[in-house]
């Protein structure tokens, strides 16, 4: 029995100094720790010791001008859109209501053909991809005088029936590059009053609906030069609009675009906030704490995976999950994890942050930093909690080490 309280005494002892030694602080590759990450809210805050309650130790420079310290200035300007960009324009597979007045022959619907072209009957393919209704009426009615059908001109009027899906490229400083189809309509959405109408509208098919379908821009894109290869052309648009209030260049895109941001080698705090470019939603990977109260975790939780607005923040998640508050003499030291990776690099990082002492700094904007899609957060117990759980755990070994004897 002596033997066995014995043993006791030595896991007690043991797990009491495991609760107590501090963890080793999170290394990374990058100088996350200086400010030198994709952010620099990364950057580990001073030392708190030297502060009194009222008033905390401000640094020299905020972590908004370390971020806008390494810009690259911005390559675009303030253009309007190039002429043959704007306005409706058709794409493959698009629905054509072509009518030519009191002709039975050529009336009817028309499907844009794989090579972009609209084929009547007994006349030459039209050209159609990339160009406007108003374009493909001149040239119906040219090709109707030219092979005699008419002698002088006939009534023609070309609407769009149905705006088709497209596949678009999209690479550069964007969150997940890769071609995307948008625009189009499920049949089973399909409105049979605006299907039955004369004529088609669609916003699903603009640049803006592009860059969101590929996990929006990055917050180091360079959306004032945003690039639109289409065939041989190049355009160049300005999308910083998006983002003021103001009405933005956003153009109708169509099948075999491709489109390309660069960055600007900084990160912006400026668009870290929604709009119709940014990311839908950040998906934040969860571990809560786990002994606080019963079922803590499962209450605040239910699913690992949680979507936060875009712009959230490494506090306001960590609030979220319910890692925050409660009993001050149990509760209050906890701490918190945050993983995440450079979108431009794919380097992951690691920083923990004392949650009660962020919570209480003046400065707390300049280390707390903002969420990315695919970021996991880890709430940590307070030590507190850490010795009431060896003592759970050491009743239980003592029980059985008891029963043994």
């Amino acid at each position: 029995m002596h033997n066995g309280l014995t043993g006791v005494k030595v896991i007690l002892i043991g797990l009491y100094m495991t609760a107590c030694a501090p963890l080793q602080t999170p290394q990374n590759l990058e100088p996350v720790a200086i400010g030198e990450g994709y952010q620099a809210q990364y950057r580990e805050p001073p030392s708190m010791r030297q502060r009194n309650p009222i008033q905390q130790i401000v640094p020299s420079e905020t972590s908004a001008e370390m971020n806008t310290g390494t810009c690259k200035p911005f390559a675009g300007g303030r253009t309007r859109a190039a002429a043959a960009l704007r306005g409706e324009r058709l794409s493959r597979n698009d629905l054509l209501d072509i009518r030519i007045a009191e002709d039975e022959t050529f009336s009817g619907g028309y499907v844009i053909s794989r090579d972009g072209q609209v084929k009547l009957p007994f006349l030459k393919p039209i050209p159609a991809q990339g160009r406007t209704t108003g374009q493909i009426e001149a040239d119906i009615i040219s090709a109707l005088l030219a092979e005699a059908f008419y002698d002088d001109p006939p009534r023609v009027s070309v609407r769009v029936a149905d705006f088709a899906s497209v596949s678009v490229g999209v690479s550069g400083a964007v969150f997940e590059p890769h071609i995307v189809e948008i625009g189009g309509v499920q049949g089973a959405d399909l409105d049979g009053r605006r299907q039955d109408a004369l004529g088609a509208s669609t916003e699903a098919r603009n640049l803006s609906a592009a860059l969101r379908a590929v996990g929006g821009v990055r917050p180091d894109a360079d959306i004032s030069a945003v690039r639109l290869k289409r065939g041989t052309q190049v355009y160049t648009l300005d999308m910083r609009g998006a983002f003021e209030g103001q009405n933005a260049v956003d153009v109708m895109l169509l099948t075999g675009d491709d489109i390309s941001i660069p960055s600007r080698d900084c990160f912006q705090d400026t668009l870290m906030r929604p709009g119709p470019i940014s990311p839908p939603g950040v998906s934040l990977y969860l571990s809560n704490l786990t002994q606080p109260v019963q079922g803590n975790a499962s209450a605040a939780i239910g699913q690992t995976v949680r979507e936060v607005p875009y712009g959230t923040r490494f506090l306001q998640a960590v609030i979220d999950s319910n890692c925050v508050g409660g009993a001050r003499a149990t509760s209050a030291a906890r701490s918190a994890l945050l993983f995440s990776r450079n979108p431009v690099n794919g380097v992951s990082l690691v920083i923990e942050r004392d949650i009660e002492g962020l919570l209480r700094r003046a400065d707390r904007d300049d280390f707390d930093p903002y969420l990315l899609p695919g970021d996991a957060l880890a709430c940590y117990d307070s030590q507190v909690t850490d010795v009431a759980e060896i003592a759970r755990i050491l009743g239980i070994v003592g029980a059985v080490s008891l029963s043994g004897i």
